[in-house]
This record gives C-alpha cells, sequence and structure tokens, in this order.
C-alpha cells in the first residue's frame, strides 16, 4: 500500500486528487494539509511514502517543503504539482531532491501512475525540461569551478562586466591601464570558455545571483587616483603654486 500525503493550498486541487485516488486499491490518501505549517507535523507522524505538494503553497514553497520533508523522512518521496512549467522552479526541485514534478493538467490516469512511479524508486520529469534543467545545473556548476580558478583581479572585472561598462570605465573603476584590462578580460573569456564579453557579462549576472562572487561596491572619488611610472598608485599630489614676487623698488 503506497500511503501519500496531499499538501496544496487549493481545496478544489486536494479535492481532485483525492477523488482521482482514492479508488486504487493500492494507494491510500492518508492526510491532507492547506499551508507547509500544517503539513510538517503530518508528515511527522504520518510518515508518509509520498507527498504531493503544491509549488507554491500559502506559507512556503513547495521545494522548501521537499527539502524539509527529506530532512524528516530521507526515503519520501516528494511530487510537486505546478501550475506551469518553469525551468528555474523544476531546476530548484532537482535540487532539492524531489522524485517528480508535472502539471496540473496531468491526466487523472497519468497522476496515478505517476505516483506508483515515484513510490517505486523512479522519476518523474517531463524529459525534455529535465534535460535542459540538469544542462543548466552543470553548466552552473562548471561556472563556479572556472570562477575558482580566476584571480581576485579577474573576479573583479568579471563582475564590472555585468554593470555593461566598456573597457576605458573598468580601468577607471579599478586604477588600471586600458591595456591591461584589455589583457585580463582576454585572458577571463579563455578561462571562461567563450567567445565575447557578452556572454561573459551575462554568465557574470548569475554568478551574481548566485552568491559566487561579490557584488561591486560602488566606486568612489578618492578611489581614483594617479598612476605612478611603475604602475603603482600614487596618492594625488597638492598643485603647486608660482612662487610670489615681490615687486622690487624701481629705480
Amino acid at each position: 500500500m503506497i500511503s501519500v500525503l496531499l499538501a496544496d493550498g487549493h481545496d478544489v486541487v486536494r479535492v481532485g486528487v483525492r477523488t482521482v485516488l482514492q479508488p486504487e486499491p493500492d494507494i491510500e490518501v492518508v492526510g491532507e494539509a492547506r499551508t507547509a505549517a500544517e503539513a510538517r507535523p503530518l508528515i511527522a507522524t504520518l510518515r508518509p511514502d509520498v507527498l504531493i505538494l503544491d509549488s507554491y503553497l500559502p506559507d512556503s514553497s513547495g521545494v522548501a517543503l521537499c527539502r524539509e520533508a527529506l530532512a524528516m523522512k530521507s526515503d519520501i518521496r516528494c511530487l510537486i504539482l505546478a501550475t506551469d512549467g518553469d525551468d528555474e522552479v523544476m531546476s530548484q526541485a532537482i535540487m532539492a531532491g524531489a522524485a517528480g514534478y508535472v502539471l496540473k493538467q496531468i491526466e487523472a490516469s497519468s497522476l496515478v501512475s505517476g505516483v506508483r512511479l515515484v513510490a517505486s524508486g523512479h522519476t518523474l520529469f517531463d524529459p525534455e525540461a529535465a534535460a535542459k534543467v540538469v544542462h543548466n545545473v552543470e553548466e552552473r556548476r562548471r561556472m563556479h569551478e572556472v570562477v575558482a580558478e580566476l584571480t581576485p583581479q579577474q573576479r573583479r572585472i568579471l563582475v564590472l562586466l555585468a554593470e555593461g561598462i566598456s573597457n576605458r570605465q573598468i580601468a577607471e573603476r579599478l586604477v588600471l591601464a586600458e591595456k591591461t584590462v584589455k589583457n585580463h578580460i582576454t585572458g577571463l573569456l579563455a578561462k571562461l570558455g567563450v567567445s565575447h564579453r557578452t556572454q561573459a557579462a551575462l554568465m557574470a549576472s548569475q554568478l551574481l545571483e548566485d552568491g559566487v562572487v561579490p557584488r561591486p561596491a560602488p566606486p568612489g572619488d578618492d578611489a581614483r587616483q594617479a598612476k605612478g611610472p611603475n604602475g603603482g598608485l600614487v596618492p594625488p599630489q597638492p598643485r603647486s603654486q608660482a612662487p610670489s614676487r615681490t615687486p622690487g623698488r624701481s629705480r
């Protein structure tokens, strides 16, 4: 017997899912919850085999509740019901350990077979969407590994690329020669495996969102200092004044 717990903020959805599953001889709906707060104690006490939950609960996300459920019962199988095929939410669901992600428009017979499928240890994701998500996850992981190998200066330049500013502006911001910035960017693109700074800027935006690289501090006027002949920083020198001339006595 497969025990199922439903967690969805919409009464109509819960009634519909229960109506579909109840007639099945090998499936038992052991409980229902409207919110994550209601679901947590039920998960802990009822210990269901499958947790069917909405991707967006009134007080939490389905992905967050999935993580919590797996922490309480490591072998629970979470099947997320979503209103649309959001790649980002599906990606989060995969990373959280969900066993399946299906749309609420799913046919009744497909939902029943889906519950049996995830309960038996398989996963239930749309193949094309899942492949795209997995690719994105792997690509993001690769980016994180590449960023770890960048020099501090290259990291700073990378996040500035996300602002869409020119080499000259980056040079002014970091107090570097424009040619030095250009050389850094060439090496940066090679390490990232891209051919254009726009691609690097998009990657930088994603890395900023992931918190892998810190956001740059706003530039201050005191940081814009002149460069000495050896390439180092030198503090601004006071402006020299011409010596005052004492008018001589006319002869």
